[in-house]
């Protein structure tokens, strides 16, 4: 089976309370996060996970935050010999903006959504401002979009997941890498989510759900199950990442 060596590759930032993270649960802190698109280098096609912003705040103030450099697209990439038009498959967690703002630059790509995320993009609910469906349309229109119905591997080492904590169609990604399978979150959450501190715990609460859900009880059974689903888990806008180059194996989470 083929591995992959996976690369974090931030793209992008968000500043806000805490508790859009981690669901009745750190209100009131102020929080950054990094928005990342996942590099995934191995086998025999170019793949990443999500495509992040299109205008990142590439601020000091904000890298010193997520403690790592803010790319954009093209920089990132760059980082890896590669250009927009080199990227032959793009899996989508989701489709919020943040995930999807520069789809339309990968002109040779597949692209991998739930169904879910196309028919929420077209008519999301008022609460769910997070939806643009401009930055899809030339997707859509040039053919490239593969709607998702169910688990499916992608490519050898690669399996997507349906896990609608965060959104209808969200899909957590499985990767295979020399360390284990990776399971790189269809929500978006940071390590506390999934492995919360004891005051939580204290609480009889083994996860926290995500500050933005389609169903708080649902989504906390969600996260349970995506646990077991790998060998080590990645939160969508975990900050530790910021700083690493590669992961191919568990990342410490205490």
């Amino acid at each position: 089976m083929s591995q992959y060596l996976i690369h974090p590759i931030p793209m992008g930032s968000k500043i806000f309370d805490k508790g859009m993270m981690t669901y009745q649960y750190g209100y009131g802190e102020p929080y950054t996060i990094p928005i990342y698109c996942w590099y995934l280098e191995g086998g025999d096609q170019v793949v990443l996970i999500d495509t992040g912003e299109l205008n990142p705040i590439q601020s000091e103030d904000r890298q010193q935050k997520i403690g790592g450099r803010i790319y954009t697209f093209e920089e990132g990439l760059a980082k890896y010999g590669l250009k927009p038009e080199d990227i032959q498959v793009v899996i989508h967690t989701h489709l919020h903006r943040d995930h999807c703002e520069n789809d339309y630059k990968c002109v040779n790509a597949r692209f991998f959504a739930h169904r879910k995320e196309i028919e929420t993009i077209r008519a999301y609910h008022p609460l769910d401002y997070r939806y643009v469906e401009d930055f899809i349309l030339e997707v859509e229109e040039n053919g490239q979009m593969t709607l998702i119905d169910e688990d499916r591997e992608i490519l050898p080492g690669i399996r997507m997941v349906h896990t609608p904590a965060h959104t209808p169609g969200g899909m957590s990604v499985l990767v295979e890498t020399p360390g284990g399978r990776a399971v790189i979150t269809g929500f978006c959450t940071i390590f506390e989510n999934l492995y919360p501190p004891q005051a939580i715990r204290g609480m009889d609460m083994q996860v926290i759900p995500p500050g933005t859900h389609v169903n708080a009880y649902e989504a906390y059974d969600i996260l349970l199950k995506t646990k077991a689903l790998g060998d080590y888990l990645l939160p969508l806008h975990e900050p530790r990442f910021a700083g690493l180059e590669t992961i191919s194996g568990p990342v410490p989470h205490d």
